[in-house]
């Protein structure tokens, strides 16, 4: 754990938080297109469901990227700066990418397909790299207090990101067409790539290579070695592999259960873009608090705070006909869901060691997206088993249950502490 200053940080530059909402934003933008847009253009032309479904696989870099983070961490250019050196060309060519697309015929590109794939590929290959050294970045950018208000900045921009790449690029198909409105993302890429363009990473954040280590072979060993040999480790992953789970059982299944009350596509698209909203604000709301009661409290509280919002799902359990009750329950469990995903990364960002941030970092968040989506897996059929209202009761004890391996934790932590004292 990093020691703690005796004065408090001062809140990070304008600049800074610019910085670090364009690039979030930027990763946003194509994550949308891929998961909200391409999915609906694809069926409209006809393309099978099956094929449609196999798209998922394109992501797969998403989750293989903790194979290469320690050379992100690593290798870069002196010219640009070692995250920037990144990040810039990486940003680069997934404009180029889609503005190659935009220029394409849409009826030969989803008729033939491939150049589609192989552009997605590159686009995931390419967004899931420079997310590694955007984490980095914003590790090293962000003093401890204020880290929550710099993972607001990560989960509103990406979420914006996606809307507008999502939502909003199908609205804009109607009206411009394939080819301008993929322009217009194109250019909102360009427009977000001008903060880092300005950045001189190599005067703010000179690279400190005492604490770094060779990239030679047996780096991706040494580097992961090393994070999990940190004092606390062991009970640190206990939290990370805990506190969103209930989350992850539970939240698969609110959509469906809607279905089966009879709710609309259009209906669910109203809640799920009003709800996304409501968990952008949870996440800037849940970043201001950080900074003043500090990581115990708030994962505590907003740990509490998601335990309720997904256990609150069963009251709408054959009550869907009631709209302002489901969207009552709807916003509360998405602002809590913001507010508790904003503490669980601020304090992984603690975990991160000097000139190991990106990859540390990623390696955090890859073992608990996996565990959380394997759990996932199994929400439908433990909600056929349980029944809907049992299943998101038990998503609520669930998250209930991490609660006390936080406080675990933070005393384990402390007591090295004490003794000294």
């Amino acid at each position: 754990m990093q020691p703690t200053s005796a004065a408090p940080a001062a809140r990070p530059a304008n600049a800074t938080l610019i910085l670090l909402a364009s690039l979030y934003c930027a990763q946003g933008l194509p994550s949308g297109l891929m998961a909200h847009s391409l999915p609906v253009l694809l069926r409209q032309h006809g393309v099978d469901l099956a094929l449609i479904g196999l798209l998922k696989l394109l992501a797969l870099p998403w989750l293989l990227k903790v194979l290469w983070a320690p050379w992100v961490d690593r290798l870069a250019s002196p010219r640009l700066g070692h995250h920037r050196g990144w990040i810039l060309p990486l940003q680069m060519g997934v404009i180029a990418v889609i503005a190659s697309l935009a220029l394409m015929d849409p009826e030969r590109l989803f008729d033939s397909q491939f150049l589609l794939l192989i552009g997605l590929l590159l686009i995931n290959l390419a967004a899931s790299t420079q997310d590694i050294a955007t984490d980095g970045l914003a590790v090293r950018l962000l003093p401890e207090r204020w880290r929550g208000l710099g993972n607001s900045l990560q989960v509103g921009g990406y979420k914006i990101g996606m809307l507008v790449s999502g939502s909003g690029l199908l609205l804009a198909m109607d009206t411009f067409g394939w080819h301008l409105s993929l322009a217009l993302v194109a250019v909102l890429l360009v427009l977000m790539t001008l903060p880092i363009w300005r950045f001189n990473e190599r005067r703010e954040l000179p690279f400190q290579p005492a604490q770094a280590e060779p990239a030679g072979p047996g780096l991706l060993l040494r580097h992961y070695r090393g994070l999990l040999l940190q004092p606390g480790m062991l009970f640190w992953l206990a939290v990370l592999l805990s506190f969103k789970l209930g989350d992850a059982l539970g939240s698969p299944m609110i959509k469906p259960m809607l279905v089966d009350q009879g709710w609309s596509n259009a209906e669910l698209g109203q809640l799920t873009l009003i709800s996304s909203l409501a968990g952008i604000a949870g996440a800037f709301l849940g970043g201001l608090l950080y900074a003043r009661i500090g990581a115990l409290r708030a994962l505590l509280l907003f740990g509490l705070l998601q335990a309720c919002g997904i256990a609150a799902m069963a009251v709408l359990v054959n009550a869907g006909g009631s709209i302002g009750l489901v969207y009552l329950v709807a916003l509360f469990e998405q602002t809590a869901d913001g507010m508790s995903t904003v503490a669980l990364f601020a304090v992984m960002m603690r975990q991160c060691r000097p000139e190991h941030e990106g990859a540390d970092f990623t390696l955090q968040a890859s073992v608990q997206l996996l565990l959380a989506g394997l759990v996932g897996a199994t929400s439908g059929w433990l909600a056929e088993q349980l029944g809907f209202a049992n299943l998101f009761i038990s998503a609520g004890v669930m998250g209930l249950l991490a609660l006390p391996i936080v406080l675990l934790y933070f005393w384990r932590a402390a007591r090295p502490v004490s003794r000294v004292a």
